[in-house]
């Protein structure tokens, strides 16, 4: 059930999380939102880097290194070493092969959350560096994840549909939180839902309740969008789930972090190119370890 606390927080216990994202010198998304958003959720993160950028790839310069031949020592030392993991969160991916380093932590570590954000693309568009072979192997990562965070444009690829838009009726979210349930998912976050009612929708719907016992969560919507709001929000319901809440409570805890850092980010230089700034707003995530 959506309302159901998904991991049980010791208050004096720091969770060791995988945070399996690509890491951007420039520009705000991926895992420079992943390490201190969660960081700041009282977790210990471990990044798992899956590609290098210079900077994001909304930017027309960019270089791009794919990590796949390093990932398998990377992870054979964490081994060695005996590190132990409580959550593994994965987002972009820098190739198909991948995918299977992120089943390898799931069978090396079988009791910690899979927490899976399928970043592919946006806006009805695939990011420029995901092929159809990449695209498909993600699917795969949805057979028994324990959380599940589409967009509609990932929502779409992953359940083999057209791309409908953002403005969708009650039946069509019902249609796709039920396409991507029967995937094997345990819990969905359907994010991006915009009536052009000066409000953003976002529904938290589990595989034992259904569509009949989704929560619909409805955020003021501001007049400006900005890049990297689908990872910090990603990271922030990671962090809330970490923390102990339940996965409805903790994805209204990450609309509202995305929101209020989308008002902060709106008086920084650029931030319609580098993104969302969530510095000033972090400390709406510590207050939930810190009560």
């Amino acid at each position: 059930m959506s309302d159901e606390i998904l991991y049980g927080r010791d208050p004096q216990y720091i969770p060791r999380v995988a945070a399996v994202h690509d890491m951007c010198g420039y520009g705000k998304c991926s895992l420079t939102a992943a390490i201190p958003i969660l960081s700041a959720a009282g977790c210990d993160v471990c990044p798992v880097p899956t590609a290098l950028f210079s900077a994001h790839t909304r930017y027309e310069t960019f270089t791009f290194h794919d990590t796949t031949d390093i990932l398998s020592g990377y992870l054979d030392a964490w081994r060695k070493e005996g590190v132990e993991l409580d959550g593994v969160y994965s987002g972009f991916l820098g190739s198909a092969e991948q995918v299977g380093i992120i089943q390898r932590l799931y069978r090396e570590y079988p009791h910690a959350l899979r927490l899976v954000d399928p970043v592919m693309g946006d806006g009805g568009r695939i990011y420029a560096t995901y092929t159809p072979e990449l695209c498909e192997a993600m699917g795969s990562l949805v057979d028994g994840a324990d959380v599940l965070m589409p967009n509609l444009t990932e929502a779409s690829i992953l359940t083999g549909r057209a791309y409908p838009g953002q403005d969708l009726s009650d039946a069509q979210v019902d249609r796709i939180i039920d396409a991507l349930l029967s995937l094997g998912t345990k819990n969905v976050v359907l994010k991006g839902i915009d009536r052009s009612d000066g409000k953003i929708r976002n529904y938290v719907a589990s595989a034992t309740d259904g569509v009949a016992g989704k929560h619909e969560l409805a955020h003021d919507k501001l007049p400006f969008m900005t890049h990297g709001t689908g990872d910090a929000f990603a990271s922030a319901l990671c962090g809330a789930v970490m923390a102990g809440r339940s996965l409805a409570e903790a994805a209204h805890i990450a609309g509202e972090f995305v929101r209020h850092a989308m008002e902060s980010t709106q008086y920084q230089p650029h931030h319609d190119e580098r993104g969302v700034s969530f510095e000033l707003n972090l400390n709406e995530l510590t207050s939930l370890v810190r009560r």
